[in-house]
C-alpha cells in the first residue's frame, strides 16, 4: 500500500477555536477534576475543570489589562508544570500567540526565536531563566513587557486585570478563527536552523475532536496521565490540550529524578513517553535484579513475557506458557506494575522506534505501548497504534483526518487537519515542504496492506557508503541503543569504505553495571570507556545489532567516547534525539582516526 487516508470522524467547525475546547469540558463535566497539583505534604491537590477556567479568565484579564493586544506574541520559558497549560489556555482567551522556548535553550537561541517570531513580551518561570534572558535583552528591542513566575508575576497580572470586563474578555476570546495562527513553535534545529512552525487553531481544535473519538479507551473522564515531557514540546502540548477537551486528570513532573515516586502517588493511567524512558524502566529493573541475585530470574521472566505477548498475536497461548506467565506475573511482572503507580494501563510512545521486544514485554505486562509518529508539523501525531488497532513494530494507522502517502522514494508524506499552515516568515522553506498538498516529511517509511505505517529510516540521515550502499543508521542505532549500557550511538560512514559508530556511555546505569560486573562502581567515565568489559559489552550489543543488517551495513569498528551527549553539551534536542550534524563535526578527529587505524586503543574495537 502506497496511501491511506483515514475520514474525519467529525465535521469540521472552522469557526471553532483553542478557547471552545476548554468551553466544551466546561459544559459538560464542570466539576470533574482537571489537574492535580503537588503539595509539601508530597500529596496531590485537585483542580476541577470550573476552578481552573475561572483561573484562566483572571489571568487572560490580566494579559489584557497589562496591554497585551489580539495577535500578540509572547515568548515563554517554563519547565513542565500546571501554570504551562494555565499560562497557555490564558493567552488563547486574550487573543495572543505564545512562542514556547525549550528551558534548556542557549541565549542565542532565546535571542532566535524572540526575534523571528517578532515577540513583544515574556513571561519566564526562574531567575536562572530570566539571566539566559538578559544576555540578549539588549538585541530585542521589541521585548517591553518582562514578568517571572518566581517574583509573584500571575499575581501581578490578576490584579491588574479586574477592570477588564467579561464583555471585553469575551469579544477577545472569541476573534480567532480555526485558520488564525494559534501558535509558533520553533523545530528543535536537529537537521539544521530552527523554523517556526504556523500551527492553527484548526490543527488543535480539529485533531482533538478526532483524537478524542480515536483514542476514547485511553483519553476520557476518569483517565489520568502525569507528565514529565517538556510542555515546550509540541508533544506534551497536544496532550495537555487533548486532555484539557476530553476531561484528563493532568498532573506534572519535571524532575525525572522524582518521577518513580511521583507516579506511586499520582497513580495514572496511561504515560506519555519517548522510548528513551521504557527502555531505562526495563534496564534499571534488570540490573537491580541482577544485583540481588536474580538477574537469570527476570531474564526468564522477560522471555515468557515476550512469548506471551506473541502468542496473543498468533490467537492461541499454550497452557504452559500460561502457567510460566502466572508465576512471573507473581514475582516479577506485578513489581514493575506497582513501581509505574499500578494504574497504567497505556502509554503513548514517540520521537523514536520502541524496540519490538520491549513492546512485547510491556503488553505482557498489561501496558500497551501505542507507539504513534508525528512532527511538530503535524501538531504531533499523524499516526498511533489504537487500542482496537494495534501492531507491535508499527506507528499505527492514520489517526482520523489525516491521510499519509509514501513516496517513489520511500519518502512519508502527510495531509489533513493535523498539517501545519507554513513556515514563519520563510515561503522558502514552505514550498520546498509540500508537494501537490501533501508535507514531505523527510522520513522514510511503509505501509503495509492494512495501513500501518514502519519508520525506516531519515532521508537527510541516509549514509552511502563508498562501495555505494545505502544505510538507514536507525535500523543500527536503536536496538544498539537498547543496551543497558549504552547511553548513545551515532552510526557514521558516509562515503567510507565501511560503517562505523561514536558510542556514549548511560553514565545513570554504568555504575551498577560496573558492580554487577565486579568492576569498581567508580570508576570514571575516561577509564570505563577504556575498561575491557565495557567494550565486550558494547561489542555484544553490535554483534546483536549486525545480525539485522546485511554484511555491508554491518557497523565494523566503534569507539567509546569518554564523554555523554547532553543537552547541555548541543548534542541531544530537547526531546532527547541526537543532532547527527553537530556531533559529526565536534567529533571528526575520532571519527578520522575510525578509518586510519586498525589498532584497538582508546575503546576502539574491530567488529568480528
Amino acid at each position: 500500500m502506497n496511501e491511506t487516508i483515514v475520514p474525519p470522524l467529525v465535521e469540521a467547525d472552522p469557526e471553532l477555536n483553542t478557547t471552545d475546547l476548554l468551553l466544551h469540558r466546561l459544559r459538560e463535566t464542570p466539576d470533574s477534576v482537571l489537574f492535580a497539583v503537588p503539595t509539601a505534604e508530597g500529596g496531590w491537590s485537585d483542580i476541577t475543570t470550573r476552578e481552573f477556567h475561572a483561573q484562566v479568565v483572571e489571568l487572560a484579564k490580566g494579559l489584557i489589562g497589562a496591554g497585551i493586544q489580539p495577535g500578540e506574541k509572547i515568548g515563554f520559558i517554563c519547565t513542565t508544570k500546571y501554570e504551562w497549560t494555565l499560562i497557555d489556555f490564558a493567552t488563547w482567551f486574550a487573543g495572543a500567540v505564545l512562542v514556547p522556548i525549550y528551558e534548556t535553550s542557549s541565549p542565542a537561541q532565546i535571542r532566535f526565536a524572540l526575534a523571528d517570531s517578532g515577540a513583544t513580551a515574556i513571561i519566564v518561570e526562574t531567575a536562572e531563566h530570566f539571566t539566559r534572558f538578559d544576555e540578549v535583552q539588549a538585541e530585542l528591542p521589541d521585548i517591553t513587557r518582562v514578568w517571572q513566575l518566581g517574583l509573584g508575576a500571575l499575581d501581578k497580572l490578576r490584579a491588574g486585570g479586574t477592570g477588564v470586563t467579561d464583555e471585553q474578555l469575551e469579544e477577545r476570546r472569541s476573534a480567532a478563527r480555526g485558520d488564525d495562527l494559534a501558535t509558533l513553535i520553533y523545530t528543535s534545529g536537529s537537521t539544521g536552523t530552527p523554523k517556526g512552525c504556523v500551527l492553527t487553531h484548526s490543527n488543535f481544535v480539529e485533531l482533538s475532536r478526532n483524537s478524542a473519538l480515536g483514542l476514547a479507551d485511553v483519553a476520557k473522564v476518569g483517565a489520568s496521565t502525569l507528565l514529565f515531557i517538556t510542555t515546550a514540546h509540541v508533544f506534551a502540548r497536544f496532550i495537555s490540550v487533548l486532555s484539557v477537551y476530553v476531561g484528563v486528570k493532568v498532573g506534572h513532573q519535571a524532575d525525572t529524578k522524582q518521577l518513580l515516586p511521583s507516579l506511586g502517588s499520582f497513580k495514572p493511567t496511561f504515560l506519555l513517553a519517548v522510548p528513551r524512558v521504557f527502555e531505562k524502566v526495563y534496564n534499571s529493573a534488570e540490573q537491580k535484579a541482577e544485583a540481588g541475585g536474580k538477574g537469570k530470574i527476570f531474564r526468564a521472566a522477560a522471555d515468557v513475557a515476550v512469548q506471551h505477548s506473541q502468542a496473543l498475536d498468533a490467537g492461541r497461548v499454550p497452557l504452559g506458557l500460561k502457567l510460566k506467565f502466572a508465576l512471573y506475573d507473581k514475582l516479577v511482572y506485578g513489581k514493575l506494575k506497582d513501581a509505574m503507580g499500578g494504574n497504567v494501563r497505556y502509554a503513548i510512545s514517540g520521537s523514536a522506534p520502541l524496540g519490538i521486544r520491549l513492546g512485547h514485554f510491556f503488553r505482557s505486562l498489561d501496558v500497551r505501548i501505542l507507539e504513534g509518529y508525528g512532527l511538530t508539523e503535524t501538531t504531533a501525531p499523524a499516526s498511533v497504534n489504537l487500542p482496537d488497532k494495534f501492531k507491535i513494530g508499527t506507528v499505527g494507522p492514520a489517526l482520523p483526518g489525516v491521510g499519509i502517502r509514501i513516496a517513489a522514494d520511500g519518502e512519508i508524506q502527510i495531509k489533513g487537519v493535523d498539517v501545519f499552515k507554513e513556515y514563519w516568515n520563510n515561503p522558502e522553506a514552505t514550498a520546498a515542504a509540500f508537494d501537490d498538498g501533501w508535507f514531505k516529511t523527510g522520513d522514510i517509511g511503509t505501509l503495509d496492506d492494512d495501513g500501518y505505517l514502519t519508520i525506516t529510516g531519515r532521508t537527510k540521515e541516509i549514509i552511502v557508503t563508498a562501495g555505494g550502499k545505502n544505510v538507514a543508521p536507525a535500523a543500527l542505532e536503536d536496538p544498539i541503543r537498547a543496551n543497558p549500557l549504552v547511553g548513545q550511538v551515532v552510526v557514521v560512514g558516509d562515503q567510507r569504505p565501511f560503517i562505523s559508530a561514536l558510542v556514549t556511555l548511560d553514565a545513570e546505569m554504568l555504575p551498577v553495571w560496573l558492580n554487577n560486573a565486579g568492576e569498581a562502581a567508580d570508576m570514571p567515565l575516561t577509564e570505563a570507556a577504556k575498561n575491557p568489559k565495557v567494550i565486550a559489552e558494547v561489542q555484544k550489543a553490535v554483534d546483536a545489532a549486525n545480525t539485522r543488517v546485511s554484511r555491508a551495513e554491518s557497523i565494523r569498528k566503534f569507539v567509546i567516547l569518554p564523554t555523554e551527549f547532553t543537552e547541555a553539551s548541543g548534542h541531544l534536542t530537547p526531546k532527547l534525539s541526537i543532532k547527527r550534524q553537530v556531533i559529526l563535526k565536534d567529533f571528526q578527529q575520532e571519527i578520522a582516526e575510525l578509518y586510519s587505524t586498525t589498532t584497538e586503543t582508546r575503546g576502539v574495537s574491530l567488529a568480528h
